[in-house]
């Protein structure tokens, strides 16, 4: 929420600097986020002064350069070459000195400094009104009255003044701060308590109108649903004239990132920033049958609204309709196309009401419309501030459009709001807040956020919230109103704090992640978080990109956005999401990776609140899991040659065996799998606990997730993993004083062997001084080694930690293996 300093000012007087009122704000509970200072112009106008032109000639040989003298009052007359037409002897002018920035006619800001033009010096600049950054007129210099003080800087002369616009993190229970009239009655609290107790706020308080039937041809309104509109108040004025706003208007509108439309709609914006209360101002003349009814419409019901697009209705919408019932309005949400305020508006009906902040929420989100006005109607408006609020739209109207008021006002209030009474006993303000605070101090507190007392006895009070503090409910809310005026930091610390000692599991999951995590990082990934929630149509219906079984998901009804209607089963789209959207910004070549909890069925519904997370039944299925994700170049672009351009299977699965040899996980299996949503994947596991699953993400789903290159996808269960570790005992081995020795084999296979299967028979066959196997060629011609044959190099290391090797024990092994391959895989061996 964006706030003006300068217009807190005019409700309290407050001589401090923005980052002392940022504090105060950010210690009232109004957390500042940062703030900005806004100017009338981009040029400084205090450098521009008030002058008044002595002489005036043409230079010769040009057409339009005149050689003046300028007196500015400083005892100083400056020559000064101008190229205006219109510039005479004896004008008032504005004069930029040297050392000044001004506008070029492009926009873009110059200094003015001291040369010479034609051999005539220049010391200084006769503005325009757009070289000022005031206005767009080029055609000559801005001309002032002749009764205008020499030496008076712009920003005086025009009564311009800069602002400090703040911008707050406004928390949801706070809608009395939703406008300045409410943060400034914050502000006035902290200086009562703090500097002076007799501050009080200027509040204009607009005369109330007088009753009484004052048109022939009244507007009648009704209300057919209370529980969504609390109270209506309205008011007809007729003869009005729809015009652009003054400047102060659309200045203090601007700042506060506000865009003025006309002189009507921009009073009601100015009211609700002023004082928390939405207003709409309809025109009269689109109101059929002389009446306004709010009430809802039969499902279905088309309304267009005021950015053109025809809306379809819930029968859970509140609308403001006219005699005929065609909808001019979503109650508190958005206009209609056709009943608001145009430069042809004679007329203007005015509405200031109450909506249920329920209703409002729930039309703002069904129909994605997230207006100023819902989102001060959602947080809760004073029903009891409309008509204040409509008497000061109506005093504006009158002076800045003319018109006269035609009705009386229309108040519907079926249930006015009365105060909160709530018990407070001193004892449990002292307990919560950790100090003992004077009775005295909590009554002045009190009073100054006029919150009245009732009652007050020597244990206790009973304070009376008013109605525009509605999350004020209970004691708890009472004291943190009283805390957040009297100080958080003014309350000492204990000088005995008691803590409690936790055990951590072994092994820690939050040290295993950050090993993990450090590992990853260092190796080029970057990490990214995606949603819990996913799209239900990847994973059922006819497009349904990784199908599986509907009861396996576990659905949440989420109003916020109904594309993400379940927990995602798997990582794996939020990554390409995210993929896809680096990919469309020019970032093709990515390491990710994220850690999440994936979730399965079967389950009931689940629901999800408008401010909270999902909330799911207890017996739900979640499984912690670690996604990798791999795409594009395998290297940064450089001038070196490249041995390997783009990532591919290989590039991942060194990464995931590495990754796991630093974890310290070992023993495991490996085992080729085809199945959803890879193309070709590799899974290791223990038995039959997954650990990870490698592999190249199906190309049918890339396309159909618009990514432009292959996807590489790795799936921890992390679970498992911590379960592995857990199990898992660190030995001492002392490294090995002998030599290893290496002997190479080729030969030639079937294509359906993999190098697992060699692995693993090698093992079996020589595990006693088998210390590793690798592959490090692979050969295939058809020509030469006939169809369906491959050419596999692979090399052995031994090692003996008792001795050194002899080549015949080493032949003797190698001859071992030979026949192992020869028998078990029908190799042929390459001599």
């Amino acid at each position: 929420m964006k706030v003006s300093l300068n217009w807190i000012r005019e409700f309290l007087d407050l001589d401090k600097s923005p980052e002392e009122i940022a504090d105060i704000l950010t210690s009232l509970g109004l957390e500042v986020e940062g703030w900005e200072v806004v100017k009338p112009s981009p040029v400084d106008l205090d450098q521009v002064c008030t002058g008044r032109v002595l002489e005036c000639e043409r230079i010769p040989d040009t057409d339009h350069l005149s050689a003046t003298k300028v007196d500015v009052g400083d005892g100083t007359i400056r020559s000064i070459v101008c190229g205006a037409p219109n510039v005479a002897a004896g004008q008032l002018v504005l004069v930029a000195l040297p050392g000044t920035s001004v506008l070029s006619k492009d926009g873009q800001l110059f200094e003015i400094g001291e040369r010479k033009v034609r051999g005539v010096p220049s010391q200084g600049m006769i503005c325009a009104e757009d070289e000022l950054g005031l206005g767009q007129d080029h055609s000559g210099v801005l001309v002032l009255p002749d009764t205008t003080p020499l030496g008076v800087s712009a920003t005086q002369y025009f009564k311009l003044n800069s602002d400090v616009i703040f911008e707050i993190g406004l928390t949801p229970n706070r809608a009395d701060a939703t406008n300045h009239l409410g943060v400034a009655r914050d502000l006035m609290a902290w200086v009562r308590h703090n500097e002076n107790p007799n501050a009080t706020l200027r509040i204009n308080h607009p005369p109330a109108l007088q009753s009484g039937n004052k048109s022939q041809d009244p507007i009648e309104v009704r209300v057919e649903n209370t529980e969504a509109c609390q109270r209506y108040t309205s008011v007809l004025i007729r003869d009005i004239t729809v015009q652009e706003s003054p400047d102060w208007l659309k200045e203090r509108l601007l700042a506060l990132g506000q865009r003025p439309i006309n002189n009507v709609v921009d009073i009601t914006n100015y009211v609700r920033l002023e004082r928390g209360q939405p207003l709409h101002a309809f025109d009269a003349d689109q109101i059929q049958g002389g009446k306004v009814v709010v009430k809802t419409l039969p499902e279905g019901t088309v309304f267009k609204s005021l950015d053109e697009v025809d809306r379809k209705l819930s029968d859970q919408d509140l609308i403001i309709c006219d005699g005929a019932s065609n909808p001019m309005c979503i109650g508190g949400v958005f206009g209609g196309a056709t009943s608001g305020v145009t430069e042809a508006t004679q007329h203007v009906f005015l509405e200031s009401a109450r909506f249920n902040p329920t209703w409002i929420r729930r039309s703002m989100l069904r129909h994605n419309l997230r207006t100023d006005a819902a989102w001060t109607f959602e947080k809760g408006v004073d029903p009891n501030g409309c008509l204040p609020a409509l008497y000061r739209a109506v005093e504006l109207v009158l002076e800045l459009a003319g018109g006269t008021v035609a009705s009386a006002v229309t108040d519907i209030y079926p249930e006015p709001l009365k105060p909160t009474m709530i018990p407070v006993e001193y004892r449990r303000v002292h307990a919560l807040i950790g100090q003992e605070i004077p009775k005295e101090t909590i009554t002045g507190i009190l009073q100054a956020l006029e919150i009245g007392i009732e009652n007050a006895t020597e244990k206790g009070f009973t304070a009376v919230v008013p109605t525009n503090k509605p999350d004020v409910t209970r004691e708890a809310d009472i004291i943190e109103e009283i805390l957040r005026v009297y100080g958080l930091d003014t309350v000492p610390m204990p000088g005995l704090m008691r803590t409690s000692m936790e055990i951590s599991p072994k092994p820690n999951p939050d040290a295993v992640r950050n090993i993990a995590a450090e590992f990853l990082a260092a190796n080029g990934f970057h990490e990214c978080m995606g949603l819990s929630l996913s799209n239900s149509q990847y994973y059922i219906g006819p497009d349904a990109l990784q199908p599986v079984a509907k009861e396996s998901l576990v659905f949440v009804h989420n109003t916020a956005n109904q594309g993400l209607d379940c927990m995602r089963p798997t990582l794996l789209f939020g990554g390409l999401e995210i993929i896809e959207h680096n990919q469309n910004r020019q970032n093709p070549n990515l390491r990710l990776f994220e850690f999440g909890k994936t979730y399965s069925g079967p389950l009931p519904v689940a629901t999800v609140a408008p401010s909270g997370p999902p909330s799911i039944a207890s017996d739900k299925r979640e499984v912690y899991r670690l996604a990798v994700y791999l795409t594009g170049a395998h290297s940064p672009e450089s001038w070196q040659p490249e041995s390997k351009s783009m990532v591919d299977f290989y590039t991942l699965k060194a990464f995931v065996q590495n990754l796991l040899a630093r974890l310290g996980v070992s023993g495991f299996q490996e085992t080729v799998v085809e199945e959803h949503p890879f193309q070709m994947a590799l899974r290791y596991h223990r038995g039959p606990k997954e650990l990870v699953t490698v592999g190249q993400v199906q190309p049918a789903i890339v396309r159909k997730m618009n990514i432009k290159s292959p996807v590489f996808f790795a799936d921890f269960n992390f679970d498992n993993i911590l379960a592995a570790l857990a199990s898992g005992k660190i030995h001492f081995q002392e490294l090995n004083k002998f030599p290893v020795v290496r002997r190479d084999l080729a030969m030639v296979l079937d294509r359906a062997v993999t190098f697992a299967e060699i692995q693993q028979l090698a093992n079996k066959t020589a595990k006693k001084l088998l210390k590793e196997t690798n592959l490090f060629d692979v050969f295939e011609d058809e020509q030469k080694i006939g169809a369906g044959k491959k050419s596999y190099a692979v090399s052995f290391l031994f090692e003996d930690t008792e001795k050194t090797l002899k080549d015949k024990e080493i032949d003797a092994l190698m001859q071992q293996l030979q026949q192992a391959f020869e028998q078990k895989l029908q190799a042929s061996i390459r001599k």
